[in-house]
């Protein structure tokens, strides 16, 4: 029916009641019932029977009428429509800014990290040698800290602060180029100029043996694999030594062609990843180790344009690895040693001289030379700076990380020894459960 008829007809319009339409000029639509939730017989009643009493109001007394609302009520008789249109419409929902708010309510807030911006100790360091390609500097899991210096190792026990000398070689064997803690914390290795390693017990302070036969020059870079001691050369040979046994020597790793001056083995003990100053960064993988000729690498990264020696695997991601570079690279480079993809660089604007990760939270230290030559920490994976921790004069060459996670230890050519309290407290890292450490030394006795 289109306008002008309902106009037209007056009395049909007013005999429709809710169903009359407004004003044709207002643009609607029609309405079509839902007979699903009609109630016909109530809908005749208030048609017919219901409007003779409005017509013909009877006096009433004031008690009858309480009697005819309260039977409406429990009848359901007070109702004004008579035709629905739709279904009741659900409950609404809370407003979207109520569920942010109690979805934050939910998940508090963390509170910022208070980094501070300067030592808590330092230490005289006299006699270390200013050399990025050596490795001179490590904390064992016993909390004693292991530093070379000269012809000499020392030991200072983080617990009372004691200090006690180790070993003093002779200029024949020395200067002293690398020191690496065994993981039962009570054994350390000790790399010599003179190509040689010495195995010594630092609790009876003893000489256990001498590795001999590895390298043809100075021994920079070492570490450990449980009972295997992974020594890597002046002239690019990476050696894998068990301890255990008189023959020591049982793979070889040959890929570098000058000094390799960065060893870490992963927490897996899986791979291996070795940089030196080729320029070269390469990935091992033991199930790839051959008895009888020299290990083909896993994959062969060629990114840096300087010496890689700052070396870090990932404690959150087990194949995510950190590699910084020299002086003429000055990046720091994070690798899928699954697939040997480069994932991101950092130009960091000074040479990278060591790394360390966080164990509790998503950060990387790095330490740096010329012209800072200071301590970065870094957010990952977005790399934006949370800190820089300045204080020695002279570039940070080494860097070892306490136990807990919490310290760490740098040492610089400036000759200080400083400690910086920059991951957290101790009490929120000894949450932490640690696995129990092998002890790599259980048949040193059968050696002969």
């Amino acid at each position: 029916m289109d306008a002008g008829s309902l106009n037209s007809s007056a009395t049909k319009s007013q005999s429709r009641g809710p169903l009359q339409r407004k004003s044709s000029r207002e643009n609607l639509d029609r309405f079509i019932p839902n007979r699903s939730a009609m109630d016909f017989d109530y809908a005749h009643y208030m048609l017919t029977e219901a409007t003779k009493g409005k017509e013909n109001p009877i006096a009433s007394s004031p008690s009858r009428e309480a009697y005819r609302k309260q039977l409406k009520e429990s009848l359901n008789m007070n109702r004004t429509r008579i035709l629905a249109f739709k279904n009741k419409p659900p409950t609404p929902t809370d407003a979207i800014p109520t569920v942010c708010s109690s979805v934050q309510q939910s998940k508090p807030v963390k509170a910022r990290r208070h980094i501070p911006q300067t030592s808590e100790r330092t230490l005289d360091a006299p006699d270390i040698q200013d050399d990025y390609y050596l490795n001179l500097l490590d904390w064992g899991s016993s909390n004693v800290l292991a530093i070379a210096l000269g012809n000499t190792v020392y030991l200072w026990d983080a617990a009372d602060g004691n200090t006690s000398e180790l070993v003093t070689v002779d200029d024949d064997n020395g200067p002293v180029t690398s020191v690496k803690w065994a993981p039962d914390g009570r054994h350390i290795s000790v790399g010599l100029n003179s190509s040689d390693v010495q195995l010594w017990d630092s609790t009876a302070n003893k000489l256990l043996r001498t590795l001999r036969g590895c390298h043809q020059s100075r021994v920079g870079s070492l570490d450990w694999n449980n009972h295997i001691l992974t020594t890597g050369g002046m002239g690019g040979r990476i050696v894998n030594n068990d301890v255990r046994i008189r023959s020591h020597i049982v793979e070889t790793y040959s890929g570098h062609h000058q000094e390799v001056c960065g060893l870490k083995w992963s927490a897996s003990g899986q791979q291996l990843a070795s940089g030196g100053n080729d320029n070269l960064l390469h990935i091992w993988d033991r199930s790839m180790a051959s008895v009888n000729s020299p290990t083909q690498w896993l994959h062969r990264l060629e990114d840096h344009t300087a010496a890689v020696k700052a070396l870090a695997w990932c404690p959150f991601q087990s194949n995510l690895l950190a590699s910084g570079g020299g002086g003429g690279d000055k990046c720091i480079k994070f690798w899928n040693t699954h697939t040997g993809a480069c994932l991101n660089s950092v130009d960091t604007g000074s040479q990278v001289c060591a790394l360390l990760w966080n164990q509790n939270e998503r950060e990387l230290l790095s330490s740096h030379g010329f012209t800072q030559n200071q301590l970065t920490l870094w957010k990952y994976p977005s790399m934006v700076k949370m800190a820089e921790l300045t204080g020695h004069t002279s570039r940070v060459l080494f860097m070892a990380q306490s136990p807990d996670g919490c310290t760490v230890a740098s040492a610089a050519g400036d000759e200080t020894l400083r400690f910086w309290n920059v991951f957290g407290s101790p009490e929120v890292a000894a949450k932490a459960t640690r696995k129990a450490v092998p002890e790599p030394f259980a048949h040193v006795n059968r050696i002969r």
